[in-house]
């Protein structure tokens, strides 16, 4: 990882150093971690130099109540073996993961198949496909920043990251989170949904903690027809959004996506 390549561009990056992945039996470096909270206004000025120096931020936040920072400085990273985002087609991604959420498991489910298609009403079991992209209403980028900032501003104790990738999405590949593993083992398929909405939505991914996953966005859905939409597809990319959140379905959840610029997941 060339560090080297900030110099020049407005950025006095604070202490920190590389960690070593865990999962690679130490060969792989696939993260610069910083020592303390990650400095107010750094993001966006490290992000404004990516094109050149090929490195992309994210706020890193740690498992709660844990005085390790798991799993970024404890180096409970996977990055070496696995597929890559671009190995996999988004739509057939989504549609099995909805298809695995639609479905009634063993007899220990908790939910029988009428309360699994009311959740998913009114698609029901049958994948809707994805929404219509929109254009965005601001620039992508300078809404991240924003958003990175406001975070900071709440006194997050998030470090700064530094992944060599070639955009937030391939950066959750590249540095070898696995947050979603009791969902999804290969963060190479959340990575490729994820590069959707960047194309799709503007999305960009600003901050990544041990289960969660914070997204800017800046084509959100305008109207309760597409949110609806927008909101099936979180459902297969985050069932635990909707299941253990507080909205019981996807008309309640879709609610609240119209027109908010962040969206935010959590794996259990």
């Amino acid at each position: 990882m060339d560090l080297e390549s900030l110099r020049g561009e407005d950025v006095r990056l604070p202490a920190g150093g590389m960690v070593t992945a865990d999962g690679e039996g130490g060969a792989a470096r696939p993260l610069w971690l910083s020592d303390g909270p990650a400095p107010f206004g750094l993001w966006g000025r490290i992000r404004a130099a990516h094109a050149r120096t090929g490195l992309w931020p994210l706020l890193l936040e740690p498992l709660g109540g844990d005085g390790g920072f798991r799993p970024w400085a404890s180096g409970e990273l996977f990055s070496g073996g696995g597929s890559r985002p671009g190995d996999h087609d988004p739509e057939a991604v989504l549609a099995h993961w909805w298809e695995g959420c639609v479905s009634v498991g063993e007899e220990d489910d908790p939910l029988s198949a009428e309360e699994r298609l009311a959740v998913t009403a009114p698609y029901g079991a049958a994948w809707p496909g994805r929404a219509p992209g929109r254009a965005p209403a601001e620039d992508p980028d300078a809404l991240a920043a924003e958003h990175a900032d406001v975070l900071l501003s709440f006194g997050t104790d998030a470090r700064l990251g530094l992944v060599e990738a070639a955009s937030g999405a391939e950066a959750l590949a590249a540095v070898g989170w696995s947050g979603p593993a009791n969902h999804e083992g290969d963060t190479a398929r959340i990575a490729a949904v994820v590069a959707d909405w960047e194309r799709r939505f503007g999305a960009r991914v600003f901050a990544v903690g041990f289960d969660t996953l914070r997204l800017s966005v800046a084509a959100p859905p305008a109207t309760p027809e597409e949110a609806l939409r927008v909101a099936a597809e979180h459902f297969a990319f985050c069932p635990d959004n909707v299941w253990q959140g507080s909205l019981a379905d996807l008309a309640a959840y879709a609610g609240h996506l119209v027109g908010a610029d962040e969206w935010t997941f959590w794996w259990d």
